[in-house]
């Protein structure tokens, strides 16, 4: 890597002209830089030399680059072996340094995929968002969560795959509600063998990658051979599943062929910009989901889309064929990074015929409808945060409001939440949860004081972004108790309130307690800065209560028994089977504990000191 930088001297500056004429006519990324050394712009040349030159030389340029050269005071350049090369660490970079002038795909959050946890003897099928275990399969991604409900709902229904905890699963003695309805063959009670489960598995895998043609002549067999053999019941059992499995290919299937593809379609509206990606894989439509990329004025549609294909196949990779609504300026380039990915042949198509013309001439009008939808909530948030600095009396409107709020049973699993707010409505990447524990249960003020603590400490080590406004769930108590944490975080420049509950708990009368004068407000349901508040306030208390069911769920799940080291899945199976649960395990001496085969004398003792 290649770096200069510009002097403090201002009447020198940084030399751009000079800087080029060093360069290699290769390929390659560079990197510019403001004099904060923060970034500007990353972009990827064929010829670097000739690339950096044509900032810096006399021929007109647009108002946006002419803002960008001016900040200029350092380029850093590196080196690629070829321009396919540079397209990929152009958009490492970009995913990681987010320039002010690039257009950037706004993605945090990470995509779901379907999950087979196949380390276990009978996989369950769930829904998956986040890091990957080697022990599991994962099918995905899907654009969207409700698309993996729906994938998951289908395979209980065709293929009764269990979606069970492994904990619940474990201490299972009778079949559930799942087996009742259909949906599940229990394995949890012995209802099938290993060897069946697994073709069910197999059949749900090839379903979930396209295949459903060999899974309907799987079943074929089976049904046949099971007539031939006169179980007419499980004959039924396979005809009824062909048909289900035929009558849901007449309901999504999309493409002629067991295609797979992407199309994706870019819309504006004002200076908004929305792109929709309609998946689908083996034919069958997978769901649809918005994107709005940021700092896309003064781009092209085509630049824009170019930059959103970059950044859209980092991380997955593409299908053998791409229905784009724009033509895009370096095609031939990305065909061949993407077909290397993909390992063969990837086109991308801009002028499609017949249903695929109609396809994308849908996802333009969605992605229209989604900016306007957009605009329309923007434009709502607005006039409250508005309203907000008129009732607060601040000199400036906030951009960012942090919520806290504590949720706990009788003052057990105690979890505190963190909501962030911004101009544009909730920025969830930024959400956090916290367990608290190390004080009196049911000490609202000292769980209050712990999660400010932890916080705020963090993100004044981290340089973490600060709020405008922090709002604290509760009164006096708890405004009292932040103003605390805040001052001795050396951060009471903060302007703080905390919402306590109106009359009769009614929603929209609750009142605002401030630090400072008038000390007191009660702004009525009517009032535009009230409904901020109380959409901030509610999500923070349903990202909370969410956090304690969960911790809560988890310790109510979870056996004495687990602890116990000997007990595995098995044993504790054996063990809650013959003595109908956790409570007859718990009356039974060592001597009966005993007579449970695979329990000896020294692992009954263990057994009986971890129940008592």
């Amino acid at each position: 890597m290649v770096s200069e930088s510009a002097p403090n001297d201002k009447q020198t500056g940084f030399d751009g002209k000079k800087f080029a004429r060093r360069l290699s006519a290769g390929p390659g990324v560079y990197l510019m830089r403001d004099s904060a050394g923060i970034a500007l712009y990353v972009g990827k040349a064929a010829n670097l030399r000739k690339r950096v030159a044509s900032y810096f030389d006399a021929r007109p340029k647009i108002e946006r680059i002419m803002r960008m050269v001016a900040r200029i005071e350092s380029i850093e350049v590196s080196l690629a072996r070829t321009e396919a090369e540079a397209l990929l660490l152009e958009n490492e970079w970009i995913k990681s340094l987010k320039p002010r002038y690039n257009v950037l795909l706004r993605d945090d959050k990470s995509y779901p995929w379907v999950m087979l946890g196949t380390d276990h003897e009978f996989p369950r099928i769930a829904f998956h968002r986040g890091g990957k275990d080697k022990g599991k399969q994962y099918l995905g991604p899907y654009p969207s969560a409700s698309s993996v409900r729906e994938s998951i709902n289908l395979i209980q229904k065709l293929f009764l795959l269990r979606n069970c905890e492994d904990s619940y699963f474990n201490h299972r003695t009778r079949p559930c509600l799942q087996y009742q309805i259909k949906r599940c063959t229990a394995p949890c009670a012995d209802k099938v063998s290993a060897e069946a489960y697994a073709g069910q598995v197999e059949d749900a895998l090839l379903f979930l990658r396209g295949q459903s043609r060999k899974v309907i002549e799987r079943l074929i067999g089976r049904m046949e051979h099971a007539a031939e053999s006169m179980h007419y019941e499980q004959a039924a059992h396979y005809r009824d599943q062909i048909n289900h499995l035929k009558q849901m290919q007449a309901r999504q299937f999309v493409s002629s062929g067991n295609g797979d593809l992407d199309i994706i379609a870019l819309a504006r509206l004002n200076r908004g910009c929305a792109i929709e990606v309609i998946s689908v894989r083996g034919g069958r439509s997978l769901g649809q989901r918005d994107y709005f990329p940021t700092q896309a004025e003064g781009y092209t549609d085509a630049e824009v889309l170019e930059a959103f294909l970059g950044q859209f196949y980092r991380e997955r990779k593409p299908p053998p064929e791409l229905i784009v609504s724009h033509e895009v300026p370096r095609k031939e380039l990305f065909e061949d990074v993407f077909s290397d990915r993909l390992g063969r042949k990837v086109s991308i198509q801009p002028h499609p015929r017949s249903h695929r013309k109609q396809w994308l001439e849908l996802a333009g009008r969605n992605a229209l409808n989604a900016l306007h939808m957009r605009h329309s909530e923007t434009s709502r948030i607005s006039k409250q945060f508005e309203s907000l600095t008129d009732l607060l009396q601040f000199e400036e409107t906030p951009q960012i409001i942090e919520c806290f709020d504590v949720s706990h049973t009788s003052g057990h699993k105690t979890v505190a939440s963190c909501v962030v707010f911004g101009t544009d409505g909730p920025v969830k990447s930024r959400y956090r949860r916290y367990n608290l524990k190390g004080f009196e249960p049911g000490d609202d003020y000292a769980a209050m004081r712990e999660v400010l603590s932890r916080r705020y400490r963090k993100l004044q080590k981290e340089e973490g972004h600060l709020p405008d406004l922090i709002v604290v769930d509760g009164g006096k108590g708890q405004l009292s108790v932040a103003m605390d944490v805040l001052a001795d975080c050396g951060l009471s420049d903060i302007p703080l309130m905390g919402v306590a509950k109106g009359p009769s708990r009614r929603a929209g009368f609750e009142e605002w307690v401030l630090p400072v004068a008038p000390f007191s407000l009660q702004p009525g349901p009517e009032s535009l800065a009230s409904h901020l508040i109380q959409q901030v306030r509610d999500e923070a208390h349903r990202f909370a209560i969410t956090g304690h069911r969960g911790r809560r769920q988890k310790a109510t799940v979870h056996s004495v028994l687990e602890d116990v080291p000997g007990v595995g899945a098995r044993r504790r199976r054996a063990l809650l089977t013959h003595f109908g649960g956790l409570q007859g395990v718990r009356k039974a001496g060592v001597d009966e504990l005993m007579g449970i085969p695979g329990i000896n004398r020294q692992l009954a003792q263990r057994i009986f000191k971890a129940l008592h």
